[in-house]
């Protein structure tokens, strides 16, 4: 389970768990933020590729704030990725 510090949203923590596939289960928004979008991106996100989602959704402001939910979590995903290679490439 990987464990991602929000800045700059409503939900403080985000959790999610990248199989050996690279697809994404288990997330989870904490701490604040719109209740139905933070159900909805975790369905819309279950079982998919991670890197896929990360292209997807980087980037996305929510409102006035230069970030979102979407642009937070495709930052943890992209931390995430980079863990799981490097821990690969010194196994």
């Amino acid at each position: 389970m990987f464990e991602y510090s929000a800045s700059g949203i409503c939900p403080d923590k985000i959790f999610f768990d990248i199989d050996d596939e690279g697809r994404l289960h288990s997330v989870k928004f904490e701490g604040g933020g719109c209740s139905g979008n933070l159900k909805v991106i975790p369905k819309l996100c279950e079982g998919m590729p991670a890197s896929n989602v990360m292209n997807n959704i980087k980037g996305i402001a929510c409102g006035s704030k230069p970030t979102s939910c979407g642009d937070q979590f495709a930052r943890a995903i992209e931390k995430a990725l980079e863990h799981i290679n490097q821990t690969q490439t010194h196994s």
